[in-house]
């Protein structure tokens, strides 16, 4: 079985992020982690691949930088990593994304495709179901819970009061939520193996498709600072005070 897992190098979290003068553009320095979320889509993959004799390969989009982050995913146990880094595609939207992933897919070929539910950078929340638009593929979303074999998938699929159980034949587009499996740690081994495995740098050209920003960035503002609250003295009737406020924001 050939899986896919799409992953995205984001700026370490724990650092301030920085937007480039002018444009309001994310700066990405050239050392960029794993996003979080895509741990467990890479973890699920692994799984995955591993009950059905198959591979994982890594595809993700942007900046390749040192590529500290696909190496993270690749130490976890990948077999492959397939990075499209193109200048033009700075500044680029959640479609034009889901364009380049699906023809890096389609070259690399697949039986299943797996993602987080969004990126932490950017929170879109529509690149997976696209990229099944695009590929021509089921798409299953926001699933806690997977079955696959080699022929189908079957997921609980999260609901606002539980869950849908849904199931699928292959090839087909996955979503996985935060907590669906338990991202393994990567091994001291599998971190010196990650230097020697494939890490294949695609630009559009290589794909045969062309793109670039569909989006601007009009203006950059700060965040208004956060205004004192309202304190109130109990005399004995601060109940009601506190009534008629909750009544004025109609949660009440």
């Amino acid at each position: 079985m050939r899986v896919v897992a799409c992953v995205k190098q984001i700026p370490d979290p724990s650092t301030p992020y920085k937007l480039e003068e002018g444009t309001g553009w994310l700066l990405r320095p050239n050392d960029q982690v794993l996003d979080d979320t895509d741990r467990y889509g890479v973890e699920m993959g692994l799984q995955i691949a591993q009950a059905n004799g198959g591979t994982l390969t890594l595809v993700s989009m942007g900046p390749t930088g040192s590529a500290q982050g696909i190496r993270q995913a690749l130490a976890m146990g990948a077999d492959k990593a397939v990075i499209v880094d193109d200048a033009t595609l700075r500044g680029a939207d959640a479609l034009t994304t889901a364009r380049v992933l699906a023809a890096a897919i389609g070259k690399e070929g697949f039986d299943l495709v797996i993602t987080g539910t969004e990126s932490t950078d950017g929170y879109a929340g529509v690149v997976p179901q696209m990229l099944a638009e695009l590929l021509g593929v089921p798409s299953l979303t926001y699933a806690t819970s997977v079955e696959a074999s080699s022929d189908q998938v079957k997921i609980h699929r999260q609901t606002v009061t539980g869950y849908d159980v849904v199931t699928s034949g292959l090839p087909a587009v996955l979503s996985v939520t935060a907590g669906v499996v338990e991202p393994r740690y990567p091994t001291f081994k599998g971190i010196m193996d990650a230097k020697k495995k494939p890490l294949e740098t695609l630009t559009l050209a290589d794909l045969g498709i062309e793109a670039g920003p569909a989006q601007e960035v009009t203006g950059v503002n700060p965040a208004p600072e956060r205004e004192a609250g309202r304190k109130i003295e109990d005399d004995g009737s601060a109940h009601l005070a506190i009534i008629e406020l909750l009544e004025q924001k109609k949660v009440i």
